[in-house]
């Protein structure tokens, strides 16, 4: 049974303005005095941000008690400096980040000015253990064309600076101008991919490997792929979904590729396409069809990603797990529609990050 494991990077705000504020390092100060040799939690690019590992898990029941377990201690650890953290993708209220002390951190905001200034947004990363190199490049290859489906899920970031974007994820649209970012061509073999990043960095508008920002890619930490495309997921159920489903693609598409069965081959032009259309109406309109790249009801897509990781879900016990969770999903929305709703509901964007600070907390 593959192992998964998530990040999550979480907002840290003022629990009573909804402003983003700039503890992280208080919190893991706080996190260090009251749990020494806790290695859950860690900074991030701006000090408004907190991030938590959960540990791989191969029961997607006790994954997704974890992702409410390190929640519930993120806000915690918060509020015991009287801050709290919202799982929001982006900042609905106006922010004006502040770059948390590194070395790396600054190399990026010299090298790429306002667009590293503009990056407090908070994502979901699900590691997924693969057997070998060889085997997570066809795992990449194959499981491009339903990254969008995941991005629509997790969507839930409709608010920027105080404004409606009018989309569901505006999160991916600041994230791709990171030059690195976004969809990825076939790349056939582990040694063309390692050629392809070599090649990258090489060119000097990188600093290294980890800036590697594909929307999926093999991790250089851990033996596993890594699906970097969600927003961070206002529900932890939303979270453990998509963790459920990542897992699935992944051993779909391994099976598939032991098969001999090729990957498809759309261009990355359909791929950014599919993309942008998750993002810009998440589950409220058409997605594009991964097989088709023709538009269909959100819910259909959905339903043709279950068909297609069908066997795969079943072999992991997964099947009503995954079933259930879309059904859910789709009747209550993802974090875009819930926010909307929120402000619909308050008429206060400060009203909106105070209920969703309570979200996060379960």
């Amino acid at each position: 049974m593959r192992t998964v494991g998530v990040e999550e990077e979480l907002l840290l705000v003022d629990p009573d303005t909804g402003d983003p504020k700039a503890l992280a390092a208080a919190v893991l100060a706080h996190v260090a005095h009251d749990d020494p040799g806790q290695d859950v939690f860690e900074k991030e690019l701006f000090r408004q941000m907190l991030e938590f590992a959960t540990h791989p898990q191969s029961d997607m029941a006790a994954l997704a008690e974890e992702i409410v377990r390190w929640r519930k201690e993120a806000a915690r650890h918060a509020g015991g400096i009287g801050s709290a953290v919202a799982a929001l993708a982006t900042s609905p209220l106006p922010a004006s980040p502040s770059l948390s002390v590194n070395e790396r951190y600054q190399w990026l905001a010299e090298r790429y000015g306002i667009p590293t200034w503009e990056q407090l947004v908070c994502g979901c990363h699900v590691h997924v253990a693969v057997e070998s190199d060889e085997e997570g490049i066809a795992v990449l290859d194959r499981i491009r064309p339903w990254l969008p489906v995941l991005r629509a899920i997790s969507a839930n970031s409709p608010f920027w600076q105080g404004q409606d974007t009018s989309y569901a994820s505006y999160r991916s649209r600041v994230w791709n101008r990171w030059p690195s970012a976004g969809p990825t061509e076939l790349f056939g073999s582990a040694e063309r991919y390692h050629r392809r990043v070599a090649d990258m960095v090489a060119t000097g508008a990188l600093l290294d490997e980890g800036m590697v920002y594909f929307d999926a890619r093999l991790s250089a930490r851990y033996p596993t792929v890594e699906i970097r495309v969600a927003d961070v997921c206002l529900s932890a159920d939303t979270a453990a979904l998509i963790a459920t489903l990542s897992r699935a693609l992944v051993e779909t598409a391994a099976q598939d590729w032991r098969a001999g069965l090729p990957a498809p081959g759309h261009s990355v032009s359909l791929l950014r396409l599919a993309d942008w259309q998750a993002a810009r109406f998440g589950l409220e309109e058409n997605l594009l069809d991964p097989v088709t790249m023709r538009p269909g009801p959100a819910a259909q897509v959905l339903r043709s990603l279950l068909e297609h990781t069908g066997d795969a879900l079943t072999r992991c016990g997964d099947a009503e797990r995954a079933e259930q969770g879309v059904a859910e999903l789709l009747r209550r929305g993802n974090g875009a529609r819930e926010q909307r709703r929120l402000l619909e509901r308050t008429g206060s964007l400060r009203d909106v990050v105070t209920e969703c600070v309570r979200h996060t907390q379960g």
